[in-house]
């Protein structure tokens, strides 16, 4: 399934994608897609049936938001150098463990939402990212096998990051993760039945139409299954809580001088195979 929610920011309704392309309206069946109802079995097969049945009305795309397909984030746990291709494009050597950090909750926004380059960026950038949405309580897995049996799904995100704030002024990464509007999520949740393999998905983004990061998740240093095992012997991770495992080759940190960082009125789409696509416009704080 393709699980969504759409309308103005805070008051979002939960929907449904079906296989027409047609949003369904799903507030008549369930409060709202979060770690509730993705820990919810009984509910979920509620959703299954009502579409298959064809009950489900239909939401009128005119002027609809989508917001962020997941509600009520606990945390948003990310992965740095997750692939071959951008630890080699920065000259860093792939780490021995998964580079683990927290981006807030509240950095989450819709996936065609507005990104707002904070007050004294010079360095902002781009990261396409495969997004892990937790459906069961996992602590201490002790498999990959195992940690993928407690995916909900998977959706895109995109980890905007400040460069000279995370790299340049001092501490961890958090500065330059952190900023207002810095993780849009969506447009779905497309659930981990209709992902047989996480390994084998594209990514792509583009600025201002020109195709910047072109990767796939095959070029994961860890896999899901073990980012997801790994994060679970540091913290306990709840139903609804969001995993972005890293970003491919091709982003601005790894480009010639001058880097083509991001300015107010360009323009960022990004997709993942299956999963959908985003759009943001990029505006001065």
């Amino acid at each position: 399934m393709k699980l969504m929610r759409v309308g103005t920011a805070g008051a979002e309704r939960p929907a449904l994608l079906d296989r027409d392309g047609i949003a369904r309206d799903l507030s008549a069946l369930v409060a709202d897609i979060d770690g509730d109802l993705l820990s919810d079995t009984s509910a979920l097969d509620r959703i299954r049936a009502a579409a298959g049945a064809g009950v489900l009305p239909a939401l009128d795309p005119a002027g609809l938001r989508v917001g962020p397909p997941v509600a009520g984030i606990g945390k948003v746990v990310c992965v740095g150098l997750n692939y071959y291709g951008h630890a080699a494009e920065i000259g860093a050597e792939p780490p021995a463990e998964p580079l683990v950090f927290l981006k807030a909750a509240d950095t989450v926004v819709g996936p065609d939402d507005t990104v707002l380059i904070p007050r004294g960026s010079r360095k902002t950038d781009w990261e396409v990212e495969l997004a892990v949405v937790i459906g069961r309580t996992a602590r201490y897995l002790e498999s990959a096998r195992s940690a993928l049996a407690h995916v909900a799904g998977y959706a895109v995100g995109h980890d905007v990051s400040e460069r000279e704030f995370q790299i340049e002024r001092g501490g961890t990464w958090d500065k330059g993760k952190n900023c207002e509007t810095f993780n849009p999520l969506g447009p779905w949740l497309v659930t981990a039945d209709e992902v047989p393999d996480p390994q084998a998905l594209t990514l792509r983004l583009w600025v201002n139409g020109e195709l910047k990061q072109h990767g796939s998740t095959a070029d994961q240093i860890f896999p899901v299954g073990e980012v997801v095992r790994y994060v679970s012997q540091f913290m306990t991770l709840y139903p609804g809580d969001v995993i972005s495992t890293g970003t491919p080759a091709g982003v601005a940190l790894g480009q010639p001088e001058p880097k083509p960082y991001l300015r107010p009125g360009d323009v960022v789409e990004l997709e993942i195979e299956g999963l959908g696509r985003q759009r943001q416009e990029f505006k001065a704080a």
